[in-house]
């Protein structure tokens, strides 16, 4: 495995540490951590997206969602019962996972449901005032002319 050193391209930049720790973090993951479980992400809305989650033999309380900084973290703890069953097969999975997502900078999570085995987690950005789009009014030209139209 290969490791690249990005320190050259921090020493003249501010607050890109973010951006070290998503390489980190992407060069850590294995191919287990990959796969399991499956999941989907769709567009729902011009800023609104949902993640959704195959997790069957689930329980919503044997499941923790937690939102940090940029960092959605969806664990799950297996409860085992298999003492009293004997399996000829068993293809479904009820092993603990533990799946991190990144978010950008101003995405919230709004609200998650679990229903027939599918975990569905909606985010949605939310950008503050100050960073939304203004028009701007342009002076000048357009009212000195209706001016000296209003004078002759």
């Amino acid at each position: 495995m290969r490791t690249f050193d990005l320190s050259p391209l921090f020493r003249h930049s501010i607050g890109f540490d973010r951006m070290q720790r998503l390489l980190d973090a992407a060069v850590r993951m294995d191919d287990a951590s990959v796969s399991y479980p499956p999941y989907n992400i769709a567009v729902t809305g011009e800023d609104a997206y949902r993640i959704t989650m195959a997790v069957a033999g689930f329980a919503p309380e044997d499941i923790e969602i937690t939102s940090q900084e940029n960092t959605l973290v969806v664990a799950g703890k297996a409860k085992r019962d298999d003492a009293e069953k004997t399996y000829l097969h068993r293809g479904i999975a009820g092993r603990s996972f533990e799946r991190r997502f990144e978010l950008a900078d101003h995405v919230k999570v709004v609200g998650a449901n679990l229903k027939n085995g599918l975990l569905d987690i909606d985010v949605k950005r939310e950008l503050p005032e100050a960073m939304r789009p203004k028009k701007i009014a342009i002076a000048g030209a357009a009212k000195t002319t209706i001016e000296s139209q209003q004078a002759a």
